[in-house]
């Protein structure tokens, strides 16, 4: 579970990345899980769009969370942004207790 702070990091981290996957009108499929799970384990911090209408967008990323073990580190319009930090610490990118400049 991420505190407000972290949430806030990440957003700002993550506001000039390009979507590393799109959901379309096929909706949440296992090939859709499976490019999220390795966009997650190669960067970390993702974007994920979403062509869905607004309740529909909530429960996919919901669903997302759980499937997936990461979490939601914010949402605005079509975008969701997921987080799931890297088991390995050899290979982390991103440290969520680093200071803000």
């Amino acid at each position: 579970m991420l505190k407000g702070s972290q949430r806030t990091r990440l957003r700002g981290l993550a506001h000039s990345y390009r979507p590393a996957v799109q959901i379309g009108k096929g909706g949440l499929t296992d090939n859709v899980l499976a490019a999220i799970d390795e966009a997650l384990t190669n960067s970390e911090l993702i974007k994920v769009q979403i062509f869905m209408e607004r309740e529909e967008r909530r429960e996919i990323a919901k669903t997302i969370e759980e499937r997936l073990e990461c979490d939601l580190a914010g949402a605005i319009g079509r975008m969701a942004i997921f987080y799931r930090q890297q088991p390995d610490p050899e290979k982390r990118h991103i440290s969520l207790d680093a200071p803000t400049k």
